[in-house]
């Protein structure tokens, strides 16, 4: 039986020179953790793109962002969108900085702006406008002429955000961390030059980062290193069926570094371990846990929401007391006056990536699609919500072993929580493991969950509380992963989430088990040992004193939202998309029959056996058109060329798309009356694929298995003048494009097909 001890841990001010000396909401860097306002807090930071989405769109998508528990927004100020002709600086549109900053502030965040200059995020010269790029400077090193451009457009970015930096005497302004550069490796000097910069030009954060993954060299206390962990990865070879990185991200430890991320950048090959970090005196922080994958041409991975959510739960069990994604907003990749902002070979990367698609398989996506791994993220967020001042705390703790099963606990000599993951993607699963159980050691007594051996499911991966105060029980260790709990007047109301195949069990300390109601309760050696009598779902209560446990289902855990309603904390079930705004929570309607809603808890809850939750019928105001499928006359196969610093497969040209007939996409001008959103789908085969109207590209997308979806009402105006239409290229049979196994086309013909197009009309309706 595996084990573990925790012992006491230590924290104290990390020496990193960073942070507010007092007041309210001050921020503090520890050992271990970020402190505000002197309590620990477990900050969780998406990554959504201002300038690559229409500003209209911003205050929905970063409240779709908030309502999954995410509590900061970071953003890329791409250089060249804003600067593209040298001289003219834009901060119209969708480069208006300040309004979105202001914006993500209104709807609850608080905002990293990633300055650069250099910024990457696939961009066409890592953001830098071309007249920069091809100047006579040392790019992106002390040279005395570089950096009196760097000062120029610091000085632009800080005038735009004047009196948002939260600071002392500022604590409700929303910029609390600004960061610097990105995947600079042997440059700490300058690295510490862009910070001292970027101050000197009114740019004051309270937090400043650097991304310190590939081994990077980083300027000894002037910023906190922060990491990435991609499940999967666009930038290695074709050849490579899962990259040898990624087993690591779904493994317990205390590495925090991947030496793989922009190894194709830089030209070197990846070689030894990166080192241990358990003994960095700063938090484990990460700014790119991968909410999903980007494509390129030659590779084009196909990442699933549970290898997202996995991963995501192992760096919490490794120690992670920030978790930050990349992207969690899918994007759309800007076309500025003179150029495309896209990476690719031309432009002297290895890798071509798509024109325009930037969807990432993103929790959001591009068009603010809300996937299942944006689901099961918020299950996440809201444990942390709940609990993360805990966790944030507790150090993490690995077995001697996890040979047999991957385990970690992070905690102290009176409690924490253990982590389990037996999930890895596809290509690599893992298999079920027999008679497991877990022991783990505290100063006073061991912990051992479940009482009996039980078989561990491949793909399941939770987090269970040891000896944790849920409700008004002091010390409750379980085989379910606490998701959040809300108080009433009749008590508290705990809601538990059961992993597939677990048998659910409650260890409760201190309670007699003649206090326990709703389930099969025995006394035994100080602790109550509580089993459920129903099967995980909403009638699955356990009542002990004035707490009330629900242990849900996969499924409904997953659907479980908690926002504000009428003035009120209120918990959700709802399996559908929506958001919480100023007047209740919005519910997307995307279909013609009405769905059922669940809202809770109610006043009496907890006392009389009263329902937990109130019916609430969502009417059906979606439509979904099913349209013609168009046919390809001809299956043209792409070019097969080869380019790039890596010599790798390149995506077919704009010359190469322009030699294709165009097939048209009937439309009808009444398509557009009375939606908030209208969704072409397109479910395709093929190799490549645009969709245009008239001599405006408005997407295109690399096949890899994943429907393309576009929203047609920002382009109305545009398809009713041009009318749509789309050009593909076919897949070819001997195609040495990696695309994963399970959706690759194995026909030994060339394959195009447009298998079902529809369009998905999109409205809401509030709930209060």
């Amino acid at each position: 039986m595996p084990s573990a001890s925790p012992l006491q841990h230590p924290i104290d001010v990390s020496p990193l020179e960073m942070g507010d000396p007092a007041g309210t909401y001050a921020l503090r860097l520890t050992t271990r953790c970020i402190e505000r306002d002197g309590r620990p807090w477990f900050p969780i930071m998406a990554e959504y793109h201002f300038s690559r989405d229409l500003p209209e769109r911003w205050e929905t998508e970063l409240r779709k962002i908030r309502s999954g528990g995410v509590t900061v927004v970071a953003t890329y100020v791409l250089w060249i969108l804003h600067e593209e002709v040298r001289g003219r600086v834009r901060w119209d549109g969708a480069r208006d900085l300040r309004r979105f900053v202001e914006t993500a502030h209104r709807v609850g965040l608080r905002v990293v702006i990633r300055i650069g200059p250099w910024a990457h995020g696939e961009t066409r010269n890592g953001g830098f406008p071309d007249w920069l790029q091809e100047l006579p400077v040392a790019h992106r090193t002390d040279d005395p002429a570089y950096l009196e451009l760097v000062r120029g457009w610091f000085t632009e970015i800080a005038a735009q955000v004047a009196e948002l930096f939260h600071d002392e005497a500022h604590p409700e302004r929303p910029i609390i961390g600004v960061q610097v550069e990105n995947e600079l490796y042997d440059q700490p000097d300058h690295l510490s030059t862009l910070r001292r910069t970027a101050e000197d030009v009114g740019i004051r954060a309270s937090l400043w980062t650097a991304t310190g993954w590939g081994g990077a060299q980083l300027p000894a206390g002037q910023v906190l290193p922060v990491y990435a962990g991609y499940s999967d990865g666009f930038w290695e070879e074709s050849t490579v069926e899962w990259p040898a990185f990624g087993r690591m991200h779904f493994t317990f430890s205390t590495i925090r570094d991947d030496l793989s991320v922009g190894a194709d950048l830089r030209g070197v090959p990846v070689e030894g371990e990166a080192p241990d970090a358990a003994d960095d005196p700063w938090p484990f922080a990460t700014c790119e846990l991968g909410g999903g994958m980007q494509v390129a041409y030659h590779r084009r991975p196909h990442v699933d929401p549970d290898d997202v959510a996995a991963l995501a739960l192992v760096k919490l069990g490794s120690g992670s007391a920030w978790q930050g994604y990349y992207l969690y907003h899918g994007a759309t990749q800007m076309i500025g006056e003179l150029s495309t902002t896209q990476e690719s070979q031309a432009t002297g990367y290895p890798n071509d990536v798509p024109v325009r698609d930037y969807d990432f398989f993103a929790p959001i996506g591009r068009e603010g699609q809300q996937r299942p791994h944006y689901h099961a993220l918020r299950r996440q967020h809201l444990l942390l919500e709940a609990y993360g001042d805990r966790l944030a705390a507790y150090p993490a703790i690995l077995p001697p072993s996890t040979d047999e099963v991957r385990w970690s606990v992070r905690g102290d000599q009176d409690g924490g929580f253990l982590f389990i993951n037996n999930h890895q993607p596809d290509v690599a699963a893992l298999a079920d493991s027999d008679d497991v159980r877990f022991a783990v050691e505290f100063a006073d007594r061991t912990i051992t969950l479940p009482q009996e051996p039980f078989r561990l499911r491949s793909g399941v991966f939770a987090a269970w509380p040891l000896r944790q105060r849920l409700g008004t029980i002091d010390a409750v260790s379980a085989t379910a992963q606490p998701i959040t709990e809300v108080t009433t007047s009749a008590g508290t109301v705990v809601l538990l989430a059961a992993a597939p195949g677990v048998p659910v069990e409650l260890q409760v300390e201190g309670v007699d088990a003649s206090r326990v109601r709703g389930g099969h309760a025995v006394g035994r050696e100080g602790i109550t040992l509580v089993r459920p009598l129903r099967d995980p779902g909403l009638d699955c209560i356990v009542e002990i004193d004035h707490t009330t446990f629900v242990i849900l289902d996969e499924r409904t855990a997953d659907a479980v939202w908690k926002g504000e309603i009428d003035g009120a904390e209120r918990i959700l079930i709802w399996s559908g998309e929506g958001w919480f705004d100023d007047d209740g929570f919005r519910a997307v309607q995307n279909s013609e029959s009405q769905t059922a809603f669940l809202v809770g808890p109610t006043a009496d809850a907890a006392a009389g056996g009263a329902p937990l939750f109130s019916p609430v019928t969502v009417p059906g105001a979606g439509t979904l058109r099913e349209l013609l499928r168009p046919t390809f006359g001809i299956r043209a196969v792409a070019p097969v060329v080869r380019g790039g610093s890596a010599d790798r497969l390149a995506a077919p040209t704009d010359d190469d798309f322009a030699a294709l007939a165009p097939v048209a996409v009937p439309i009808d001008d009444d398509w557009f009356d009375g939606d908030d959103a209208l969704i072409l789908e397109i479910d395709w085969v093929g190799d490549a694929i645009r969709v245009s109207a008239g001599d405006e590209l408005l997407i295109d997308q690399f096949w890899s298995g994943r429907r393309l979806d576009l929203d047609l009402v920002p382009h109305r105006e545009t398809i009713r003048r041009n009318g749509l239409s789309l050009r593909a290229f076919a897949w070819a049979p001997d195609s040495e494009v990696h695309v994963d196994r399970r959706v690759r086309p194995t026909a030994s013909e060339p394959v195009l097909e447009v298998r079902d197009i529809r369009l998905r009309s999109i409205r809401t309706h509030r709930i209060r």
